[in-house]
């Protein structure tokens, strides 16, 4: 048995769905389109530049060897690996190339 609501509507009706209907997107851009790539990549190339222009010292010492600015590179890979999971760390949507 089912009773009418005052305005003479059976009660048994479902309740209508009342979620609205969203886009769903990234909130990030990919990689390859954002600031902090070429940020490191040039970053990266002076730092390898700057080992090599910076020579010998009077004593003939290298005052910036190889290792250390490789030792940079690898700080500011780690570095650009943190940024990007940082903000990567909020998306819900998976990972999709929109270059396919």
């Amino acid at each position: 048995m089912t009773a009418a609501s005052p305005g003479g509507y059976s009660e048994s009706v479902p309740a209508r769905d009342t979620r609205t209907t969203t886009v769903a997107r990234t909130e990030t851009k990919p990689a390859f389109k954002t600031t902090e790539l070429m940020v490191y990549v040039a970053s990266v190339i002076a730092v390898l530049i700057a080992s090599l222009v910076v020579g010998d010292g009077d004593s003939g010492v290298d005052r910036f060897p190889a290792d250390r600015a490789w030792l940079y590179v690898t700080l500011l890979t780690i570095g650009y690996l943190l940024s990007r999971g940082l903000a990567k760390s909020g998306s819900r949507e998976g990972g999709r190339d929109p270059r396919m």
